[in-house]
């Protein structure tokens, strides 16, 4: 059964960090560029990062120079590294995988439609 699996999610306070990971089953996220994206209560799925098969690597300007994302294909993992987390970052925080991407170096960062694999999501939630 092909699916990706979310971990790290949590309660932080804000100016935190969590780390989340996703991660496959049954088919390997080498070959496929992936995608974080989040939704509020209330608001429309919106892109946060991707990282394409070659490693280039997209971010909303909510989230840039807070947050990092890389890929290890040889642990078939990737990474979002989430720093300086703010109230405004609470959402569920889902990875997807695009198996035709367009060239090694795109990714979709804003784009849900071209993901074929998606995560059930972990919460993150910052709060004092």
């Amino acid at each position: 059964q092909v699916q990706l699996v979310e971990s790290g999610g949590g309660s932080v306070q804000p100016g935190g960090s969590l780390r989340l990971s996703c991660a496959s089953s049954g088919f390997t996220l080498a070959g496929y560029a992936i995608g974080w994206f989040r939704q509020a209560p209330g608001k429309e799925r919106e892109g946060v990062s991707c990282v394409s098969r070659d490693g280039s690597t997209y971010y909303a300007d909510s989230v840039k120079d807070r947050f990092t994302i890389s890929r290890d294909d040889v642990k078939g993992t990737v990474t979002l590294q989430m720093n300086s987390l703010k109230p405004e970052d609470t959402a569920v925080y889902y990875c997807a995988a695009d198996r035709d991407s367009r060239s090694d170096n795109y990714c979709s960062g804003t784009r849900p439609s071209p993901y074929d694999y998606w995560g059930q999501g972990t919460q993150v939630t910052v709060s004092s």
